[in-house]
């Protein structure tokens, strides 16, 4: 992917370019190590990471009561993930709602990590 951004110009690190990986299914939070090293940060997809490391589909309304972000398996996730991160100096964020409902997702470093 890096290489075909920059075949058309978008080269990382270039112009203040920084290139983000999802962390949104859980085999990029487990290898996090070695995304670290190629991208700038993570982009947290919440709802996608809870859906599939819960295996609950969110969609599903008889299983919306386990579709639930503070569970501590997605915590757990999300804290490996900030701490790889902090470790290498990467950015990361979480793209949906879960830091206006919930104070512990608004500052990563407190709370979960």
């Amino acid at each position: 992917m890096l290489a075909v951004m920059a075949e058309h110009g978008l080269v990382r690190g270039e112009n203040g370019l920084q290139v983000y990986v999802m962390a949104e299914i859980p085999s990029n939070v487990r290898l996090a190590e070695g995304f670290a090293q190629r991208f700038d940060g993570f982009s947290i997809g919440s709802n996608d990471l809870i859906q599939l490391a819960l295996g609950v589909d969110r969609s599903a309304a008889e299983l919306a009561y386990l579709f639930e972000k503070r569970n501590a398996a997605v915590k757990t996730m999300i804290r490996h993930l900030n701490q790889v991160a902090y470790a290498v100096s990467r950015k990361v964020d979480i793209c949906d709602q879960a830091p206006s409902h919930y104070p512990e997702f608004q500052v990563c470093h407190r709370a979960l990590c």
